[in-house]
């Protein structure tokens, strides 16, 4: 029997081919589907990624949107290639398996399981109480950039880490913007910090936490680079697992749009970065 007939053939991207898709369309207009194991994707997935296992596609491929392109990986391409045959044949018109899979990214890496950071959220959130959230978490991690920069002696790095944290402050400031849009009672913004989640940080870790894992990893302009990156990365992720979930659209566009931020954020953190090398 020739097996090759009873194949459905699938389109592929390569990793460059997928960054340059991701930068150049919103998050909302595609679907990036992970079909590895949860123990894989706590390790290491691409941020905003969809996790359905290979093995339980076939109960819950219902869960995604069959009009909106499609872009599947697992470790090395056998996987998803599968998993591409199988959307396809479900109807979903147009679906890409990853080539080399995340072996071959070379791109932005999140950590954790799919729950991770999740705890805040139930997925019903009024786009103030989003606000609110996202508010939190750009505290967090502006308060930790500058914890870190009054331990620093480097001055350079210490400048560094304060400009990082000046950046955190002006999405709060872009965020209480908003939210005095939806709420026109609130006109001051530490009256307005009293209602936020103080302790939540980018990418779901409290200051405390954040500060601990990453000490040892900020001795130098490059380290505080890398390690801002891999905050960033874990915020979009976030963000953007986030917007998946609720159910208000002016809330998944509040999200969506703090994801492009993000985005940004991490191109300009990747042009510091190459000037250090």
């Amino acid at each position: 029997m020739r097996w090759k007939q009873f194949l459905i053939y699938v389109k592929s991207m390569d990793p460059a081919e997928a960054k340059a898709y991701f930068s150049k369309h919103k998050e909302e207009t595609y679907t990036l589907l992970d079909v590895r194991q949860p123990s894989e994707y706590e390790e290491e997935h691409i941020p905003g990624a969809t996790l359905i296992p290979l093995t339980e596609l076939p109960e819950q491929f219902r869960e995604l949107k069959p009009e909106l392109p499609t872009l599947v990986y697992c470790k090395v391409g056998s996987r998803s290639r599968v998993a591409s045959q199988f959307l396809v044949g479900q109807g979903f018109k147009e679906v890409y398996s990853l080539k080399g899979g995340i072996l071959a990214w070379n791109g932005g890496i999140a950590t954790g399981p799919v729950e991770s950071g999740m705890v805040f959220l139930k997925g019903d959130e009024s786009p103030k109480e989003i606000i609110i959230l996202a508010y939190g978490m750009e505290d967090g991690l502006g308060s930790f950039y500058k914890a870190m920069a009054k331990e620093h002696k480097d001055m350079e790095t210490t400048a560094l880490l304060e400009k990082l944290g000046t950046v955190e402050d002006t999405h709060k400031l872009k965020l209480f913007e908003i939210y005095k849009r939806l709420n026109t009672s609130v006109n001051d913004q530490k009256d307005f910090e009293t209602g936020i989640v103080s302790q939540a940080m980018e990418g779901g870790l409290t200051t405390e936490e954040f500060v601990n894992r990453y000490r040892h990893s900020l001795e130098t302009v490059g380290d505080v680079l890398t390690t801002a990156m891999v905050i960033e990365t874990q915020a979009l992720d976030l963000y953007m697992r986030y917007a998946k979930i609720l159910t208000d659209n002016e809330s998944k566009t509040i999200l969506y749009t703090l994801a492009e931020e993000e985005k940004r954020h991490l191109k300009e953190l990747g042009k510091l970065l190459d000037k250090q090398q």
